[in-house]
């Protein structure tokens, strides 16, 4: 029997690790989980304060995680950003989004749903398609 490796690459470049089942649950859903654990617990045996401390140290782990990842992510973006403009009036080789060959002159630079865009002509690169930057 052969076996088959299916290794995802995320936009990061980096693959996946495994599927997190947590990746939806926010900081309010944890929240919700919590207090409807306190409320359905045993009155004769609650749980003790440990217990209670500990969870609501996971509730501060994932706000400041959280907290983390948008910050992160906001640099990301502006780096992004920063080399899209250093293609303005650059000629560039990339793929459109219907993977079609574009070579031209950078023209504008946009953010479109949280992904950097450049103009070339009448067509639109997404900055992760462009593949060579041309001499002029």
């Amino acid at each position: 029997m052969s076996s088959t490796n299916f290794n995802p690459i995320g936009t990061s470049g980096q693959q996946a690790t495994g599927f997190d089942a947590f990746k939806n649950v926010n900081l309010q859903d944890f929240v919700k989980l919590l207090v409807t654990e306190l409320q359905q617990q045993d009155p004769m045996e609650p749980m003790n304060s440990s217990e209670i401390l500990q969870q609501v140290s996971q509730i501060r782990e994932i706000e400041s995680t959280q907290r983390l990842t948008d910050t992160m992510d906001a640099v990301v973006l502006g780096q992004n950003l920063a080399t899209a403009s250093g293609l303005l009036d650059r000629r560039v080789l990339g793929l459109d989004d219907t993977g079609y060959p574009v070579t031209g002159v950078v023209e504008k630079v946009s953010i479109e749903g949280g992904a950097i865009k450049i103009y070339v002509g009448d067509k639109v690169v997404d900055l992760k398609n462009v593949a060579q930057i041309l001499p002029k």
